[in-house]
C-alpha cells in the first residue's frame, strides 16, 4: 500500500495487537476447546482497519495476540463477517 509521509498504517503501529489468519484446523481445535460455533464468537468486519492487508475474507478466523503486563500474553479470537 502506497502511503504519504509521516502516514502509518493501522496495523503497524506500536498499539495494534499482532492479528494474525488462523488456520481451518487452528480455527477447528479452538472452537472445540470453548465448544462454541464460530458466529458465537466477537464478530470483525472484513474491512477493520487492524487487519487490512491480511488478505482476509468472510468465514475466516482471527488471532488476536495481545501483550499483558500480568499475564504475559493473552489471545483473543475474532470471527470475520462482512459489513
Amino acid at each position: 500500500m502506497a502511503t504519504k509521509k509521516n502516514q502509518v498504517l493501522v496495523p503497524d503501529h506500536i498499539y495494534v495487537p499482532k492479528h494474525e489468519i488462523m488456520t481451518k484446523k487452528e480455527a477447528e481445535e479452538v472452537l472445540g476447546k470453548y465448544n462454541c460455533k464460530p458466529t458465537e464468537l466477537p464478530l470483525i468486519f472484513v474491512n477493520d482497519p487492524a487487519i487490512l492487508g491480511l488478505g482476509v475474507k468472510p468465514g475466516d478466523m482471527i488471532k488476536i495476540t495481545r501483550k499483558s503486563p500480568t499475564s504475559g500474553e493473552s489471545l483473543y479470537y475474532r470471527y470475520v463477517v462482512e459489513v
